[in-house]
């Protein structure tokens, strides 16, 4: 194997499964962009750098594939899924649709403890991204709007949306993270709760709306 296809991959250890602890540490290479998109990579190659048997590697990349991550290419291995900017923009425009109004109505001044309770996993946010902690802040970004969502009710659109997120990842985290400009995004999960703690639905569209538009910004600069 040529040494510039040769990912940075953490050993594996005996906590978790295998074939959590690969997933986990190949989710944190797509997510910085170390595995690039159009590349097929072999489950035996990155077995040998996880120092594992190849069963594990294959089944994470099957969990991944599920979630739209990598697909399967017969006899040769997994190519990571490449996003066309047609198919984010309508991922985007699927995600306004749905988030936008269901978060705007849980605008209630009476509700503010239950936002309270996001709070410490905004401040995650906030310090995962001064970290330049990728994956630590993806995490809590899912977290954090998979709650903020549960709160509407209906787990059929929390799923639809989990579904969503995960097709369309952060692309360009990692350049935002390098210029410093990453805690800008976080931040706007913090003034999220303060305009859904004054009750105001109209001020909770708008930053919802404008948040998810950035998440776009975000992939266009990638």
């Amino acid at each position: 194997m040529a040494a510039e296809d040769r990912l940075d991959l953490p050993m594996v250890g005996e906590r978790q499964s295998l074939r959590e602890q690969v997933a986990h540490a190949l989710r944190a290479a797509l997510i910085t962009g170390e595995m690039r998109p159009g590349v097929v990579y072999s489950a035996p190659v990155l077995a040998a750098q996880f120092g594992v048997s190849a069963t594990p590697v294959r089944e994470a990349m099957l969990d991944l594939a599920k979630e739209g991550l990598v697909e399967a290419v017969r006899n040769k291995g997994f190519r990571v899924t490449e996003l066309s900017d047609r198919d984010l923009d309508e991922l985007t425009e699927i995600r306004q649709l749905i988030e936008v109004p269901t978060v705007a109505r849980l605008a209630d001044s009476s509700r503010a403890e239950e936002f309270e309770r996001l709070r410490p996993i905004a401040e995650e946010i906030v310090s995962a991204s001064e970290r330049g902690d990728l994956l630590a802040y993806v995490d809590a970004d899912l977290r954090f709007h998979v709650e903020l969502l549960s709160l509407c009710g209906n787990a059929h659109l929390v799923s639809v949306v989990q579904d969503l997120r995960n097709r369309a990842r952060l692309y360009g985290l990692s350049q935002l993270s390098e210029r410093g400009t990453l805690g800008d995004s976080a931040r706007e999960h913090l003034q999220l709760l303060d305009a859904l703690k004054s009750g105001d639905g109209a001020a909770v569209g708008h930053l919802m709306a404008e948040h998810i538009g950035h998440v776009r910004g975000i992939w266009a600069e990638h």
